[in-house]
């Protein structure tokens, strides 16, 4: 494919003398950027090799925070459920990020053996954009994060992936996007008929050792 516009990444391969058997695109949160969430490639325990892709979001205005520009990927009015939201930024992050899978298929991952993993706004759109992507992916793991434009799942979602692996995690001193906020997502996607793996941990909004370690027991089973 030629002339396609992708994101700037942090890429990294987990076994560079080997060829990647997986594919895993790490969404960093906001105001970061994908260097922010590079240290997964060599702290999750995986057996195999596989190529990490960390994008970096573009620099945009945030209105939760006063309009101040900070890379971001969608603007962001407020962290609860009646919140307005950004559905056209929403929209065009997910855009870009089926075309960073395209490229992983491209390169010869086959789109079942591809994660999506994000951060806090970067879980809101590993979510929004793996629930919707038209091929079957590998799997979501949505950290320290909230499902958005959740009232219109059910009708946007793709029959690819209604049975694709959740792994949601959260922890219970979180004072960013609250655990409520969490926990009451999980609720709203196993509503819908999701099969979602929920773990909670003693930490604000942050990744915590074992997470790490559930996480990479988790993506492990899978491939």
């Amino acid at each position: 494919m030629t002339n396609i516009d992708y994101l700037p990444c942090v890429e990294i391969e987990t076994e560079p003398d080997a060829p990647a058997t997986a594919s895993l695109i790490g969404l960093h949160g906001l105001g970061a950027d994908g260097h922010d969430l590079a240290h997964l490639a060599s702290s999750l325990p995986i057996q195999q090799p596989v190529r990490w892709r960390f994008p970096h979001a573009p620099v945009r205005p945030v209105s939760l925070h006063g309009g101040v520009p900070m890379p971001a990927w969608y603007d962001i009015y407020g962290l609860d459920f009646g919140s307005q939201e950004d559905k056209a930024g929403l929209k065009a992050a997910a855009q870009s990020i089926e075309r960073l899978i395209q490229r992983e298929i491209d390169r010869g991952i086959p789109s079942e053996r591809i994660f999506l993993c994000g951060f806090s706004q970067g879980g809101a759109l590993a979510l929004y954009t793996g629930l919707r992507y038209a091929r079957r992916l590998a799997g979501i793991l949505a950290l320290s994060t909230y499902l958005p434009v959740a009232k219109q799942l059910a009708q946007e979602a793709s029959s690819a992936n209604r049975r694709i692996p959740i792994f949601m995690a959260h922890g219970n001193q979180d004072t960013v996007v609250s655990l409520e906020m969490g926990e009451g997502s999980k609720d709203r996607l196993e509503a819908l008929g999701y099969a979602v793996d929920f773990h909670r941990y003693a930490m604000a909004h942050s990744i915590c050792t074992q997470e790490i370690a559930d996480m990479g027991a988790w993506i492990q089973r899978l491939i």
